[in-house]
């Protein structure tokens, strides 16, 4: 076990370059065995979710080689297992894509329920709605997702939440089936579109991906591929806000402006300079920024991946803030870690209400859930004093070498051994 030590107060100023999309790998690296043949993605972030992943391929018969840190060669030719295990899956939400790529390209997957962070019920069953649709035969037992079909054939599919893990599911499955499949209130982010830009690069043919109707014609087969993945949309952010939250002066360079316009729009509000160019924005603050009221939506709105950041930096920001989280019931569940910290917070089901205060103190601290954690770094870089972080596991799944990356830019974190 280890944590971060963060002793805080320390305006960041400098670069900052963000990786890949964690979302997008933890996507493409199952869409990947779809192809009877090999492919590379580049641009990968080197972080625990996409190393457990790569693990589970290589005990089912997969072939996974690190050129170097963020490259990873895919050869599935030698695919000989259907199942994979609780243990393999435990620790990654992710997993759950295997189950549309084996099903696609087997016609059979069993994959244990997924694991990943804590922060409210993620059901399945819009997947499995897909799959079904699809001509899959699924059951649910001993804690296995068992899917199995003769034959997948194009449909229909009206998703009746908006759901990107069922989105990519859906469109993973349905790439080598007979026919054309429909969905319909399809997620828009971004990597549900580089995943179907990754797929139409071996040769699938999926079209509407970023608008809210996606329609796939099934092909015969699929091909191997040479894809880099976009930059990581939620970790720009995340590095955009520890400028905000430090009244530093950071670039956060190798990011997609048009990604960051909700995170951007609320910043602007809170009186932060902002300079955006092709592919960086600088952030710029001086004084104490002022509150603003956020309601997290499905893309192109305010991320929900972004909200445990947000709300570190509106517990120093002038006034009363409101957070509406409308994506995760159980989102808040760190707060009270921020609360530790000095921050005034009250909680009323899905609303936080956020009054603003001049400082916050260090203080010890665990990290609840991925984004809870990058939150409770960020908050600790503006306290006065020493903070200690635990629980780095969840950090670490998503962020490479956090430490790395701030202490760069002029934070001072040391990450030691309990």
């Amino acid at each position: 076990m280890e944590e971060l030590i963060v002793n805080g107060g320390k305006r960041l100023e400098g670069e900052v370059f963000v990786s890949g999309a964690k979302n997008a790998a933890v996507a493409m690296i199952p869409a990947a065995i779809l192809a009877n043949d090999v492919c590379v993605i580049e641009n990968l972030p080197y972080i625990d979710d996409v190393i457990s992943l790569a693990d589970t391929l290589n005990e089912m018969g997969v072939k996974c080689d690190f050129l170097d840190p963020h490259t990873l060669r895919i050869d599935s030719r030698n695919l000989n297992n259907f199942c994979a295990t609780y243990e393999a899956v435990k620790k990654i939400r992710a997993s759950y894509y295997l189950l549309g790529a084996l099903l696609g390209r087997y016609k059979q997957a069993e994959v244990a329920f997924p694991g990943g962070c804590n922060f409210g019920t993620r059901p399945i069953d819009q997947h499995i709605k897909g799959f079904t649709a699809l001509g899959a035969e699924v059951v649910v037992e001993h804690g296995m997702i068992k899917a199995r079909a003769d034959k997948l054939v194009g449909t229909q599919i009206y998703l009746d939440v908006v759901s990107v893990g069922a989105t990519i599911n859906i469109m993973l499955a349905a790439v080598l089936a007979e026919g054309t499949t429909t969905i319909e209130n399809a997620a828009k982010e971004p990597h549900v579109v580089d995943t179907a830009n990754f797929l139409n690069s071996m040769g699938a043919n999926i079209k509407g991906a970023g608008t809210d109707v996606i329609r796939i014609v099934g092909v015969k087969k699929l091909s191997g591929t040479n894809y880099m993945i976009i930059p990581d949309q939620i970790e720009a952010g995340t590095y955009m806000i520890a400028g905000a939250i430090t009244r530093g002066d950071v670039t956060v360079h190798n990011l997609i402006p048009k990604h960051m316009e909700s995170v951007s729009a609320k910043l602007l509000e809170m009186g932060v300079e902002l300079e955006e160019g092709d592919d960086y924005i600088r952030v710029k603050a001086k004084d104490r920024l002022k509150a603003v009221n956020i309601k997290t939506l499905p893309y192109p709105g305010f991320p929900t991946d972004l909200q445990p950041q947000m709300s570190a930096l509106l517990s120093i920001a002038e006034g009363t803030s409101i957070i509406t989280e409308s994506v995760w019931e159980n989102r808040f569940q760190y707060i009270d870690e921020l609360k530790r910290l000095g921050a005034d917070i009250k909680v009323e089901g899905r609303v936080a209400v956020i009054k603003g205060v001049k400082k916050l103190s260090g203080a010890q601290v665990s990290a609840t859930d991925l984004r809870a954690g990058a939150g409770l770094v960020l908050a600790a870089l503006a306290a006065e004093g020493k903070t200690t972080i635990n629980n780095l596991q969840y950090i670490d799944r998503g962020y490479e070498a956090i430490e790395k990356k701030l202490n760069a830019m002029g934070a001072e974190i040391i990450r030691v051994k309990k």
